[in-house]
């Protein structure tokens, strides 16, 4: 008897088959709505996809606009003639205008009259029957000790015998510093420069302490802050002050004026005498890392800063 268990068999082998020959297996995957990448010839115009970019055609390419090279210009070596004089050393440009015009300065063997007129590095120029050499500027920071000077007295030891050997070039000191006076004294063969720092109207700051004979009273204190005057000039100060931990005799004053001299004649206007003078600060250059005797060379944002006072 059957149990009918086979024929009622869910997906069992009872499964009538169909008739007639069988298919053939193909070997092929079903085709898909996909596009192949296409691996070769992505430039080439069959490429599947659109592209705003213009294909790549070998010996039909369009040659891209190539960037402008940028066109240097050559930097004129020619300087204005009454620079090159004040480089030399021997005027400021202001007096070689004067040399100038006056038909004292030769070029190449020819007078030139001319203002504004440009010289080359390698031109001969004749200065008052002297031939010129530009120097290289050169700026030297002296801790100045006691005992040196910067005047021409054979019977006191020249300042500049410290710097000597700072520079082939002659150099200069900037404004004039007695023997007993000691700190900051700057050395350059700039004329212009110093020319600059010692004008009166020159406006850079300069620091000194002063040691005296006795204690500053106070009301002296406030006399010099408000000016004294000077053989009938009235000498105006920035600032003065007691220095900090330091007797009442210590003082530090803050003026503007290039003469040194003016320092002690404020405080003996008043009755005391100045045992001691040292320049601490000028125009914004410190004793910082020069002891004293000792020198060093102004860096170059130092000299931007000089110049731009």
């Amino acid at each position: 008897m059957s149990t009918g268990r086979g024929n009622n068999n869910r997906g069992g082998n009872d499964r009538k088959k169909p008739s007639g020959p069988p298919r053939k297996t193909s070997s092929k995957k079903k085709k898909s709505d996909k596009k192949p990448f296409a691996s070769k010839n992505v430039f080439s115009g069959s490429s599947p996809y659109k592209s705003d970019r213009k294909p790549f055609v070998k010996g039909n390419q369009e040659t891209p606009e190539q960037p402008k090279k940028a066109v240097l210009k050559k930097v004129s070596d020619d300087i204005r003639l009454n620079k090159y004089i004040a480089n030399s050393g021997v005027c400021s440009r202001r007096d070689a205008d004067l040399y100038i015009q006056s038909g004292n300065v030769t070029v190449n063997g020819e007078v030139v009259t001319e203002m504004g007129y440009k010289v080359k590095p390698n031109d001969k120029v004749v200065f008052d029957g002297v031939t010129l050499n530009p120097e290289k500027k050169v700026y030297v920071l002296l801790n100045k000790p006691k005992g040196f000077s910067t005047s021409e007295d054979d019977n006191v030891s020249s300042a500049y015998d410290l710097v000597r050997n700072a520079s082939k070039y002659l150099l200069k000191p900037v404004g004039r510093m007695d023997k007993n006076t000691v700190g900051l004294l700057l050395f350059t063969n700039d004329n212009e420069m110093i020319q600059k720092f010692t004008n009166d109207a020159q406006r850079s700051s300069k620091l000194y302490q002063v040691s005296l004979d006795k204690n500053l009273k106070y009301e002296d204190l406030e006399k010099i802050q408000k000016g004294v005057y000077i053989k009938e000039h009235k000498v105006w100060v920035e600032d003065v002050n007691y220095v900090e931990n330091e007797p009442k005799s210590e003082v530090g004053i803050k003026l503007k004026t290039s003469n040194v001299k003016i320092v002690r004649a404020v405080f003996e206007s008043l009755g005391y005498n100045v045992l001691k003078q040292d320049r601490v600060m000028f125009a914004g250059l410190t004793k910082w890392g020069v002891t004293r005797g000792q020198w060093r060379f102004l860096t170059e944002q130092e000299v931007i800063n000089l110049k731009n006072i």
